[in-house]
């Protein structure tokens, strides 16, 4: 057995004995959204606009026990899905949670990332949440995605940040040098974890970072195991994130946590500084910015492959003529105080209030402005505050 199939083998086991993510199972959909799993808002994020079509094939690669599968059947009711997993265990948990819910349009495979390519057909949207860094060859396992990604496609990918996570990587470290001989027994692994935590003094930095940060969803073993004994693990920083991105041939569309790499939010009061940030190349402020903000637990973006095209919304004309509707991810509507697709308060006047009300998917930007005084302007900041999508004339 190779190395690569060895450490398959162990994460396959690890997934077996702790099956990841540990979420209950429901008699009904999942509760909320998660904007980066639904195709019409994820796309409109990535363009500045409504996609042309809904009836879309989904992968969801490195599934687990089928959380972010559940949410991608029912977040897209045209889509048909997709789910592979290395984990037989979590796969049949990964059933279990699709079919009481009534997510009804997934097929699931006992699959390797590696070989996605025995999957029939292309894939309109690809999502790998938490697998690409678990990979002993990350850069395989995106350009075998890649290959399956169709034109015009959209990839959305999480990976762990290793600034964010330096305590996490140290707990590894000196887990595994107490366990020894019993490395790959995860069951000891968490209980020797487990010990390490009760036992440091209380101001202990690596203690300080579990309580702040991770101990609320690590009272459950799955998570704990997951976390601090896994047996392959990978962490980035923007320089060698940006070498696996590069790896997949796919464009970068942009992170999908923007305002975190606005430099403005950290390097505001200085704008001299500001102005030198300027001769920088995008990869260089976004290192810069990981690192005068080292907080990077993950990075989650969204890859793309030509033709893709971006919607321009200046031309007064352009947009006049544009059809808006709600995007689907904002939650409290009707009201003048709502949640947006990122969960965040979003505060309305009554006029923006009238106008949202307006978007019925039938009339253009100029009907509704016939009747509600609103400007253009403040039509833009819909579009920048991700609250409507457009379909172009």
């Amino acid at each position: 057995m190779s190395d690569s199939q060895t450490i398959s083998a162990a994460v396959a086991n690890l997934y077996n004995t702790y099956p990841f993510p540990p979420e209950p199972l429901l008699d009904e959909p999942p509760p909320g959204y998660n904007w980066r799993w639904h195709w019409l808002a994820a796309y409109n994020f990535c363009t500045g606009r409504k996609p042309q079509k809904q009836n879309i094939q989904i992968l969801d690669a490195g599934c687990g026990t089928g959380v972010g599968t559940e949410y991608l059947v029912h977040l897209n009711p045209e889509a048909n899905v997709v789910g592979i997993d290395l984990s037989a265990g979590a796969i049949e948990v990964a059933k279990e949670r699709c079919q009481r819910s009534g997510a009804n349009r997934v097929e699931f495979h006992h699959l390797s990332l590696y070989d996605v390519e025995q999957l029939a057909g292309e894939f309109d949207f690809i999502n790998c949440v938490g697998v690409l860094h678990h990979l002993p060859d990350p850069i395989r396992g995106i350009k075998a995605l890649a290959k399956k990604l169709a034109p015009g496609g959209l990839m959305h990918i999480f990976v762990y940040g290793e600034l964010g996570r330096w305590e996490i990587q140290l707990m590894q470290k000196a887990i595994a040098l107490l366990q020894g001989e019993k490395r790959g027994d995860y069951r000891d692994g968490v209980q020797v974890g487990r010990k390490i935590f009760s036992s440091l003094p209380e101001k202990n930095r690596i203690v300080k970072r579990e309580k702040e940060r991770w101990s609320l969803e690590n009272q459950r073993d799955e998570c704990f195991a997951d976390m601090y004994v896994h047996p392959q693990e990978i962490d980035y920083n923007i320089e060698t994130l940006f070498e696996l991105i590069d790896a997949s041939g796919l464009e970068f569309i942009g992170f999908s946590n923007p305002s975190f790499w606005d430099l403005e939010r950290l390097l505001g009061k200085a704008p001299e500084l500001i102005e030198r940030a300027q001769n920088l190349s995008d990869h260089q402020r976004y290192r810069l910015i990981e690192l005068l903000d080292p907080e990077v637990t993950h990075y989650e973006f969204f890859l793309g492959r030509p033709p893709l095209a971006k919607a321009d919304w200046s031309e007064d004309k352009i947009l006049l003529a544009a059809i808006p509707e709600l995007n689907p991810c904002i939650d409290g509507f009707p009201s003048q105080c709502i949640f947006n697709y990122d969960y965040q308060i979003v505060n309305l006047s009554p006029a923006e209030l009238e106008f949202l009300q307006n978007c019925n998917s039938h009339s253009t930007v100029a009907e509704i402005l016939a009747n509600v005084q609103l400007s253009l302007d403040e039509v833009r900041k819909f579009l920048k505050q991700q609250l409507i999508l457009l379909t172009p004339a």
